[in-house]
């Protein structure tokens, strides 16, 4: 009887996994032809960047990616972006985080309204948006004639055509890219989990700190990374309000191209932009399994 059971089982479980087989040949069928098209699309200019940056008119050479390092520029230029990126990256956490967490606290039409407040700007083209930055920002602009106006200052403040307004209109552009993400991972959260820490005997503040920050990382780890990428191939925003005081990894790739016609250049500053894209991405991704290991552990 046992052995006749086990028999049925073994036959059981032979099939599930015959169908489970066949059910990812089909998927696997069915996605292929999107695959195929995303990487051509993807590995063929990456690969024409390569090629480009690599090989010259002499055949093979380093030499585009040897002078980023001789020449003092290409430092300033990397440290410029990267300097640009996270701190933007730090104040759209710093802002975003209690948004969306506002946000998430509302009452479902409250919280509709305030997320289509928070996606306005991408209603508008960029440029435009830019080009408000610059009205609102200038020596004689809305802000400066406000504050003026008021007595909170003398002299126009320098807010345009400078790092500080660089970092002000790209703060605008990102932080929607901070809080969808964020929020919906904070939608997802029960809050018996919160209320279960004070039955407890936990603070408010320690409720949140070991209980809420915790589970939102998920989102607030994707919508850090998004912003942070997004910010290392930002150019039209540091062009137009930087007033050619900052100049980026993006903005150098067009003047290398347009300014010296020098595509072998451009293509290695792309490649390199390529090359910290991903390594920011695995890292992250490394650092993401190491937690839910850790979380897996401790729980």
């Amino acid at each position: 009887m046992s052995e006749g059971l086990t028999t049925s089982d073994g036959l059981n479980a032979a099939g599930i996994r015959a169908d489970a087989r066949r059910e990812r040949l089909a998927l696997a069928g069915l996605t292929a032809p999107s695959f195929l098209i995303l990487g051509t699309l993807l590995f063929i200019p990456v690969g024409w960047l390569f090629w480009l940056s690599a090989f010259g008119d002499n055949g093979f050479t380093l030499e585009n990616y040897t002078r980023m390092v001789v020449e003092p520029a290409y430092a300033l230029v990397f440290l410029t972006t990267f300097e640009l990126s996270l701190l933007v990256t730090i104040l759209a956490v710093l802002l975003g985080y209690p948004l969306s967490y506002m946000i998430a606290l509302l009452p479902p039409r409250a919280a509709s309204i305030c997320l289509t407040l928070v996606l306005i700007p991408f209603w508008t083209a960029l440029l435009v948006r830019t080009y408000a930055w610059l009205v609102l920002l200038q020596r004689h602009g809305v802000v400066n004639s406000l504050l003026m106006g008021w007595g909170v200052i003398d002299a126009p403040l320098p807010l345009v055509y400078n790092f500080t307004g660089t970092v002000i209109g790209m703060l605008h552009i990102m932080i929607p890219f901070l809080v969808l993400p964020l929020y919906a991972n904070m939608r997802a959260i029960d809050r018996d989990y919160v209320r279960a820490a004070a039955s407890l005997g936990a603070s408010p503040a320690a409720a949140f700190w070991r209980v809420y920050l915790p589970l939102s990382m998920p989102g607030l780890t994707a919508g850090t990374v998004m912003v942070f990428v997004i910010c290392l191939g930002f150019y039209i925003t540091p062009q137009f309000l930087g007033g050619g005081r900052i100049t980026t990894i993006s903005m150098k790739i067009q003047q290398n191209v347009a300014t010296y016609f020098d595509w072998g250049a451009a293509s290695s500053l792309g490649v390199v932009l390529f090359a910290i894209t991903m390594a920011v991405l695995w890292a992250v991704s490394r650092l993401a399994s190491l937690r839910r290991l850790t979380e897996v552990g401790g729980s």
